[in-house]
């Protein structure tokens, strides 16, 4: 196989399309249809999507919840501000974070958080910079954050978001991760009744999405970049469900890269998928071979990123990027809280 370049995947985005502040109603936002194998595109609405699932098929969505990560808090010593973000849990009480300015965070350093319901102390200094800090506070450690963390948005939003809520999916279940799955964004409730009862099954897996999925690509050999690890989760339901679609002659479709990663990441070399937990580095680009999934409903990506990646893997990278470049010129909204795209083989509807 040629060897693939990070500049392979650069498209140039005007930053106006980034999206700041999600819309009213999720399933409003757009919809590009994109087929997979000759890269036809259709524009649609996303509640529309319910249109183009068949009974039989599996949808398949990441239940995770976001942390409100991020704490603002100030130094004991000095009264200096201090930035913590949450990244992974060590112990009951102990978390690797991600601190700024980090240079003056030493161990022993105090940190005060609120009117003092909540403090920590630094322990250690890790590999790459993160912090270890223990936290100290009354009650429960949920409930305190929920007070006192605001969400970690992602570095190209720079709005304040008024309602913690919208940057949630309302099936979020399972809290612990550092930035939501946008794809899921899109579903209500509503929207997701519609689908079940028209003979699509709905599978709930966990994936701990880390801030790492906000890490450029910084070789320019593809090959030489190290993913990130995160948690997953396929519980016993879930993958019975997507077991049946697949003897069954319907499509997985996953929400999200985040479901993606964890249905490959947990199949087996027969395509089956088994009750399990793990970490998973899994990076999927070009040339990679699909176990599980058929189809996928994704966000429109940063240039470079191997979320773009992943989705050039399954509807070849000339495809995808003619389709962002059409977005583009459609003045589609992306990233997080932007539009989405449905990677499908076919746009015929099916309206029984």
């Amino acid at each position: 196989m040629e060897e693939l370049r990070k500049s392979d995947f650069y498209f140039d985005l005007p930053e106006e399309l980034i999206a700041q502040d999600p819309l009213e109603d999720r399933a409003s936002s757009r919809l590009l249809l994109l087929n997979k194998s000759n890269g036809g595109i259709e524009h649609h609405v996303f509640k529309e999507i319910v249109d183009y699932l068949r009974p039989g098929d599996c949808l398949v969505l990441n239940n995770t919840k976001v942390l409100p990560a991020r704490l603002m808090g100030v130094k004991e010593e000095t009264g200096a501000a201090i930035e913590v973000l949450l990244l992974k849990r060590k112990e009951k009480d102990l978390w690797e974070t991600l601190v700024k300015p980090g240079k003056k965070a030493r161990p022993g350093t105090r940190i005060i958080f609120g009117d003092g319901c909540l403090r920590a102390e630094v322990v250690d200094v890790m590999e790459e910079g993160n912090r270890l800090i223990r936290f100290a506070y009354e009650g429960i450690f949920e409930e305190v954050l929920d007070r006192l963390g605001e969400m970690p948005l992602p570095p190209y939003i720079t709005h304040k978001l008024q309602d913690k809520n919208r940057y949630q999916t309302v099936y979020a279940k399972y809290e612990g991760s550092a930035a939501a799955p946008t794809a899921g964004l899109h579903f209500t409730k509503e929207l997701l009744a519609k689908i079940e009862a028209k003979g699509v099954s709905v599978a709930y897996v966990t994936l701990h999405v880390g801030l790492g999925t906000f890490r450029p690509v910084k070789a320019d050999n593809i090959l030489e970049h190290h993913m990130h690890s995160e948690y997953y989760q396929v519980d016993r339901e879930a993958a019975e469900k997507i077991n049946l679609a697949k003897v069954s002659g319907g499509r997985v479709i996953c929400v999200g890269t985040t479901s993606c990663r964890t249905v490959e990441s947990a199949a087996g070399e027969d395509g089956r998928l088994q009750e399990c937990c793990d970490n998973t580095e899994i990076f999927i680009y070009p040339g990679y071979r699909f176990k599980i999934m058929d189809c996928l409903i994704t966000n429109f990506h940063l240039p470079e990123s191997t979320l773009v990646m992943l989705v050039s893997a399954l509807a070849g990278r000339e495809n995808v990027l003619h389709a962002y470049e059409e977005a583009i010129r459609e003045r589609y909204r992306f990233f997080s809280f932007g539009d989405a795209m449905f990677l499908t083989d076919s746009f015929t509807k099916d309206n029984k």
